[in-house]
């Protein structure tokens, strides 16, 4: 027997939101838990029912799809994250990849993709609408490239790639210590193994190279 899969949703617009649970009740796998028409009332519900599925609307009152999606991928990262969004906008995708997002769907596609993309990231794979596929492909290549003209990426250990993707969020050393748990001073020398790989010199070399290359990372 399938174990059935929690699922939050947060939009603050009731009639959408009616219209995804009810078709979220055709799949007996998956058992909405809560609803929420706010950012905040969102992160507040993940924190009591840490559902399965939180599928975030990007733009709602008091706190962001967005800024929810980056606080789940730091305290509980075993959350799958959906991004709805009504705007087919590049860089919009590339920041929600970014923060860790598993899904992307289109509101105007939704009802015909969402049920797809649920048991898409419940497999760890990453959904995105299919109109949006050019812009992940030009995702992929701009990351192949770079990979080309730093080959030194390759050589990063997974510690030292997270601190890399929290400096292009321009996070302090301080912050990224707090976040991963380890000291200041451990993150400082992540800092100094990056630029060495990486054959970055000069005093703000790093922070460049991590904001410009931030969608490649």
């Amino acid at each position: 027997m399938k174990r059935t899969r929690t699922i939050l949703i947060a939009d603050d617009h009731p009639i959408f939101r009616k219209g995804l649970a009810e078709v979220l009740a055709d799949d007996p796998a998956l058992t909405i838990v809560a609803q929420a028409a706010d950012g905040e009332t969102a992160w507040s519900l993940i924190e009591s029912h840490r559902p399965s599925v939180a599928i975030l609307d990007v733009q709602m009152p008091k706190a962001s799809g967005l800024r929810v999606a980056r606080r789940i991928r730091e305290e509980h990262p075993e959350v799958r994250v959906i991004l709805l969004t009504m705007h087919d906008d590049e860089q919009l995708l590339n920041e929600a990849l970014d923060a860790g997002v598993h899904g992307f769907v289109l509101k105007e596609s939704a009802m015909s993709e969402l049920l797809d993309c649920i048991h898409a990231v419940l497999a760890d794979k990453t959904f995105i609408s299919p109109s949006l596929t050019d812009a992940l492909l030009r995702r992929r290549r701009q990351a192949e490239a770079l990979r080309r003209e730093r080959p030194g990426l390759e050589r990063l250990t997974p510690s030292e790639r997270r601190v890399l993707k929290m400096i292009a969020h321009d996070r302090t050393s301080k912050e990224i210590a707090d976040t991963l748990g380890i000291s200041p001073r451990t993150v400082d020398t992540h800092r100094q193994n990056i630029c060495q790989k990486l054959d970055l010199r000069g005093t703000h070399s790093l922070l460049k190279f991590a904001y410009d290359h931030k969608s490649s990372l």
